[in-house]
C-alpha cells in the first residue's frame, strides 16, 4: 500500500494479487520445447513481491500445470507457498482446463484425489472470495453444471459486508480470437441468472493468455495474462499465436464503491528515478494547495 495518499480516496479496503496460467511441467521441462514456465513463474513471483504489496489473498486462475502431473503440482506448491507465507497471504488455487482435478486436489489441497469440482469460499475480512470450477473433465472448453450453479446461488443468498469476488478459469466474455470461441465457457446464461442482482462486484479469470476486460450480467470481468507465455495480438485474429513475452499479473484493489484491476508487466527494464521516496516526502510536507501549486500547475 502507498505510504501516503494525496487524493480524495481512502486506501483500498482489500488487495488481491491475481495471477494465471502457470502451465508447469514435471521436471522443469520446457513447454512446447520453448517456454521455460518454471523460470517465468519465479520471475513473476519476484516481480509481485517487489511491489511491496501485502495482499489479502493470492489467486491463481487456473491452468496451474500443463498436463496435470502430480510432480508439477508439487513443484508449483514448493515455489508458491513459501513466497505467499512471506507475504502473509492465503493462496486460492482455481482449476483450469489443463489441470486434472484428482492430482490438483491431492497435491495442492491435501484433499481426496477425486473428480469433485475444486471450489471454495474465503472470508477476506468481510470481502467474500468464491472459487468456481469451470473445467469439464476430458475437455478443454468450460462449463458450470446445475449442481455448481445451485451451490453458488446458495452461497450468494446472504450478502457479504464488502461484497463478493468470483474467480474461475474460463472468462464469461467474448473474444476476437477464433480458436478461443471453441473453448469458451458454455451456459453463460445460467451463470448470469445466478449472479445478476447479487453482491458480486468482480469476476477474475484466465484462460486467454492475454489481459482483457469487459462486463458480464452487469459485473466487471478482468482476465489476467499468463505467466508462461502470452498471445501475440499484433496480428490478424486468425493468425494469433503464442509468444515468449508480454507476461504480467494483476493488482486488484477493492474500495467500498469500486474495484480496480492494474496490469503489472513482468519485464526487465530500467525505470527513471524522478518519483523517489524523497520526492513523496517533500510532497507530504506541503499543504494540499501547495502540492497543487508545486506539481499540478503548468510551467
Amino acid at each position: 500500500m502507498a505510504s501516503v495518499h494525496f487524493g480524495q480516496h481512502a486506501p483500498a479496503a482489500r488487495v488481491i494479487l491475481h495471477l494465471s496460467d502457470t502451465h508447469l511441467l514435471g521436471g522443469d521441462r520446457l513447454l512446447g520445447e520453448r517456454y521455460d514456465t518454471a523460470r517465468h513463474l519465479r520471475r513473476t513471483l519476484e516481480a509481485a513481491e517487489a511491489t511491496g504489496v501485502r495482499p489479502d489473498a493470492v489467486v491463481f486462475t487456473g491452468d496451474l500445470t500443463d498436463l496435470g502431473e502430480p510432480e508439477a503440482y508439487r513443484a508449483l506448491r514448493a515455489a508458491v507457498e513459501p513466497w505467499a507465507a512471506r507475504l502473509g497471504a492465503p493462496v486460492v488455487w482455481v482449476a483450469g482446463n489443463h489441470d486434472e482435478r484428482p492430482a490438483l486436489r491431492a497435491e495442492l489441497l491435501d484433499a481426496e484425489a477425486s473428480e469433485e469440482p475444486v471450489t471454495g469460499v474465503w472470508d477476506l475480512g468481510g470481502l467474500r472470495l468464491i472459487a468456481l470450477d469451470s473445467t469439464v473433465p476430458g475437455w478443454h472448453h468450460g462449463d458450470l453444471d446445475a449442481a455448481q450453479l445451485d451451490w453458488l446461488r446458495a452461497e450468494l443468498v446472504e450478502p457479504a459486508p464488502l461484497g463478493t469476488i468470483l474467480a474461475l478459469h474460463h472468462p464469461p466474455l467474448p473474444t476476437h480470437i477464433p480458436f478461443f470461441d471453441i473453448l469458451e465457457l458454455r451456459d453463460q446464461r445460467g451463470l448470469a441468472e445466478v449472479i445478476r442482482g447479487s453482491d458480486v462486484r468482480a469476476i477474475l479469470a484466465g484462460h486467454l493468455h492475454y489481459s482483457t476486460s469487459g462486463t458480464f450480467a452487469g459485473v466487471p470481468v478482468s482476465v489476467a495474462a499468463a505467466s508462461c507465455y502470452t498471445m501475440d495480438l499484433a496480428r490478424p485474429a486468425d493468425e494469433v499465436n503464442g509468444m515468449d513475452a508480454g507476461r504480467s499479473f494483476h493488482l486488484v484493489h477493492v474500495w467500498d464503491d469500486t474495484v480496480t484491476h492494474a496490469v503489472v508487466p513482468v519485464v526487465e527494464a530500467e525505470a527513471t528515478g524522478f518519483f523517489t521516496p524523497e520526492w513523496t516526502a517533500r510532497m507530504a510536507a506541503l499543504s494540499a494547495e501547495e502540492r497543487l501549486e508545486a506539481f499540478s500547475r503548468k510551467r
